[in-house]
This record gives structure tokens, sequence and C-alpha cells, in this order.
């Protein structure tokens, strides 16, 4: 097991929950496990975050096409990919309390390595080891349980009925390849974006917004020549790094792991896990899967619909062959949280800040009047907050309480700067201007502002 970094879990879940990035889903009602509400900054954060995704990896490319698929489907395209007989976790049960838990957990924490067994490998281990649950009672045997929502449509209540949310986005993305060849017509290679909601019934659902039941996910599928599949995966495996990066993530808590044949999902060839060091250990951040023509070729013997393609340049149809980057929106804003939560000390007082990027910072710039019961200074200060807000997004006005506590409490929510308008903004039309990292206050004209932000 890996040692957890020094930022406790608690430390993130408090901040997040004191100056409004997350909330407990459903709380006045004693809450919901592996549900969580966004409050205002935590939806601004995901905002950005999901915004900047869309740019990098759709709007700067010219082989890419978003889609934005329902999330209810036709029960047999979860037949087809195999979700419904192979989309499950190992179940154990507490004997004696009835409580459910990941039985690679229960093994986990006993300090055995899950990868690779099978549930009977597990059922066997847990009964030869006597391993007790974590309320210290025997536990059942081992089952396979199908994560799946299932839901029915209409009034009826019968099999015809059945659908299922959705427990991944990319089913709705291969649903929609031929509707995009046709109507776009694109060569290879070329992929389907989308952002969305995915829904999976966790046994265990745990350590805040990490493994939920509702979650959002961002997912790639792009299509390749079957030959040509090692170049586009080494592609976007550079990719990722860089997007890490983007969002400001440090490179050393950020780990690939390549993932054994036994231990990949049934439709994948090839597998890295980006894996992060959060503050309960390094766990699974973002996957990156060559999933070969297995969909296509799925879909199209279920379906009884042709999902191949014709090259115009070679004159050939193939069936393409995909790679998939998937990345986890809710686990992206916790490894953004863990890493840019910071305590350390300025002018002699101990602080906590977050050190986020001006990427994806949800509050950019706050905009003060030194004094808020000096009305040339409020109006002066208004006047700056107006011309910066026509400039750039994520731009606040604060005048409650003295300035150590703005520039505190602007610190604690991740603003990358403050400006503060005082009586010397006045005269020579010049402002403070302070770094959040350093404390460092510099005098900026006043349309010199955006430039150096």
């Amino acid at each position: 097991m890996n040692k957890p970094t020094d930022t406790t879990m608690e430390n993130i879940i408090s901040l997040a929950k004191r100056r409004g990035f997350v909330y407990q889903g459903s709380e006045i009602y004693g809450g919901l496990a592996g549900t969580w509400d966004y409050g205002p900054l935590g939806v601004t954060l995901r905002n950005n975050v999901k915004r900047l995704w869309w740019k990098m990896f759709v709007e700067d490319r010219e082989d890419m096409f978003g889609v934005d698929a329902a999330i209810l489907m036709n029960a047999n395209v979860w037949k087809a990919s195999g979700h419904v007989d192979t989309f499950a976790d190992p179940l154990v049960e507490d004997v004696k309390t009835k409580k459910r838990y990941r039985a690679d957990h229960i093994l986990e924490d006993a300090g055995i390595d899950p990868k690779g067994l099978t549930v009977s490998d597990m059922d066997r281990l847990i009964k030869d080891k006597g391993i007790k649950s974590p309320d210290r009672n025997p536990l059942g045997e081992v089952k396979q349980f199908n994560m799946m929502f299932k839901t029915h449509i209409g009034a009826a209540e019968d099999e015809a009925s059945v659908s299922y949310l959705r427990p991944e986005t990319a089913g709705g993305i291969f649903m929609n390849f031929k509707n995009v060849v046709d109507s776009f017509h694109p060569k290879l290679p070329f992929g389907l974006a989308q952002i969305g909601k995915a829904f999976r019934n966790e046994i265990a659902p745990g350590n805040f917004i990490f493994r939920l039941r509702e979650l959002e996910q961002m997912e790639i599928e792009y299509f390749v020549k079957p030959q040509t599949w090692e170049k586009h995966f080494e592609e976007f495996r550079t990719l990722m790094h860089s997007w890490t990066d983007m969002i400001g993530l440090s490179e050393a808590r950020v780990h690939e792991l390549e993932i054994a044949d036994a231990d990949r999902a049934h439709y994948s060839k090839r597998t890295i896990d980006f894996e992060f060091d959060y503050p309960f250990g390094r766990k699974e951040l973002y996957g990156l899967a060559y999933r070969t023509d297995f969909d296509l070729t799925a879909h199209t013997k279920a379906s009884g619909t042709d999902l191949s393609y014709y090259d115009e340049e070679t004159k050939e149809r193939l069936v393409p062959h995909v790679i998939e980057p998937s990345f986890g929106v809710d686990r992206t804003i916790l490894a953004i949280l863990a890493d840019a939560y910071t305590e350390d000390e300025l002018g002699g007082e101990k602080r906590v800040y977050l050190k986020l990027s001006k990427n994806i910072a949800p509050v950019r710039v706050a905009v003060f009047p030194l004094l808020k019961n000096k009305p040339a200074l409020v109006e002066k200060a208004r006047e700056v907050y107006s011309m910066l807000r026509k400039e750039m997004p994520g731009v606040v006005f604060d005048d409650n309480g003295n300035i150590g506590k703005r520039y505190r409490r602007q610190d604690e929510i991740g603003t990358p700067a403050c400006v503060t308008i005082d009586f010397d903004t006045l005269e020579n039309e010049t402002v403070t201007l302070r770094d959040r990292d350093t404390g460092q206050q510099t005098r900026v004209k006043i349309t010199e502002i955006v430039d150096f932000l």
C-alpha cells in the first residue's frame, strides 16, 4: 500500500464545505452515500475543467467531433457491449450486520493484492485466512454484483421495458459512430468526444468524491486503422500528461500503471491507468485503453447494422479500431484540491491556501476597496471591477471584513491575485496587486492590470 500524502481528507473535505466547493448530497436528511452536491465555487471549478478539456481535446483539433448521447438507451446496447454480463464487482457480506463490502478491498486491507484473482480465489482466501469484516465478524460467500442501475421505461414493469442508467459514456458514443460518419464523412483517424453523467451502483462508495454512484466523465473514442493503433495510443498517452500539467497537477504525483492481461476490461487489449497520489494512497485517476474493434463488431452483430467504414483513399472497407482516453471529472476535482491544498506561514501567521492553476481557478482576481466606509474608494473599486469583468472571467468584488481577512479568504479558495484600491489609486490611477503564493504586492497602473495578470 502506497504511503498517503501529508494532506488529509479531513482537511480537504472541511475546506470544500466551508468555502462552497462540495456539499454532502441530501445533507439535511442524513445524506445519501455516494452522492455529493457541488456548491458555487465547485460548479465553477468543474466548468472550468470541462471547458479547458473540451478546448484542448475537441475545439483545438480538426479530427474530433462532439456528441451528447442520451443517458437512457435501449437495453440491448448494454447486452451487446458485455456490461449486462460482466460489469460487476466482487461483493461479500458481513453475516452478522449484513453490511456489504467489496471483496477486493477487504483483501487489500488484509495486505493481500487482489489483482488477477477470480471471485472463487477471493472467496477461498477469505475463508482460508479467516479474514473478518471491519466489524470483526465472519464474512459470507463472495459473489459478483452488477453495478448498473436498472430501471423501467413506461408504465409497465416487465422485461420488455427494462433499461439502465448508463454506467459509462462510451456506449452512447458508439451508438453515434454511423450517424457522424454519414453526416460528416470524416477521414480516419477521427474521434468522438463526450462529457456527461454516468451511474454506478457502487457496493462501497467512499473517499469523498473519489468513488461515486453518480459521476461525470470526459471520454473520447478515437477511431483508427488497425495497423496504426500503437502510434495513436502513444500520442494520447503524451497528451494526457500534457493535460495533467495544464490543470496544475504535480508531475511527481502522477504515475503510469500498465494493466496486466488478467486485470484488463473484457474489451481491452492494452490499458494504462494514470494514477495519482491521493491522501488515501495511489489510486486510478484516468485510463487509456486500446479497445480494438470489439465495440463496433459487437454492435454490428447484435443490431444487424453494418458499422464498418469505407476508406475512400484505399477503396477498402474495414472496422476501425479504437483508442479510448477516459477522464473522470470528479476524480480530477479531488486530485486538484488535494494537490493545491497548502499550509504555510505568511507574515508570521499560519494560513491555508489552494495553489490552483489560473487556468482553472474559480476566481481569477478579486477586487477590494481598502476601506468599505469610504465612498470614493468603493466607487473606484467598482469601476475597476466592472472594467476587469469585461476583459476576463472569474472576477469578484469583496469588501467584507478587514483587508487581511479578505486576503486570507481569497487565498483559501485559490484566487491567484487580488487588486486593492487605496488612497494612492485616487491620486495616480495605480493599484496594489497581490500575488497569492508569495504575498508579494506590486503597484500597477489600472490600464496594465490585465496584461500584468
